[in-house]
C-alpha cells in the first residue's frame, strides 16, 4: 500500500503533504525534527496514483482547498 497523508504541526499550525509506503516510519522521521500530528491519509494499492494525488494536493489549490474542506473538524 501507499499512502498520500497530511500532518499538522500544533504549534503553528502548518500542514504537510506527502506520500510514502510506509506511514508509520514516515511519521517517526518527521517527528524528529517537530512534532506533527497525522490527521489525514488515502490509502493507494498502486504507486504511481498515490504519486498522482500528493501532486495534484500540492500543485492545485483546488485539490487543497477540496481536502481541507474535507477533513474541516480534524484541522481544529
Amino acid at each position: 500500500m501507499y499512502y498520500v497523508y497530511v500532518l499538522k504541526c500544533p504549534i503553528t499550525n502548518k500542514l504537510y503533504y506527502g506520500y510514502t509506503k510506509d506511514l508509520k516510519r514516515r511519521l517517526l522521521e518527521h517527528n524528529r525534527k517537530k512534532a506533527w500530528s497525522l490527521v489525514y491519509y488515502e490509502a493507494y494499492n498502486k504507486e504511481t496514483d498515490a504519486r498522482r494525488r500528493e501532486k495534484a494536493i500540492k500543485n492545485s489549490g483546488q485539490a487543497i482547498k477540496a481536502l481541507k474542506t474535507r477533513i474541516k473538524d480534524s484541522l481544529r
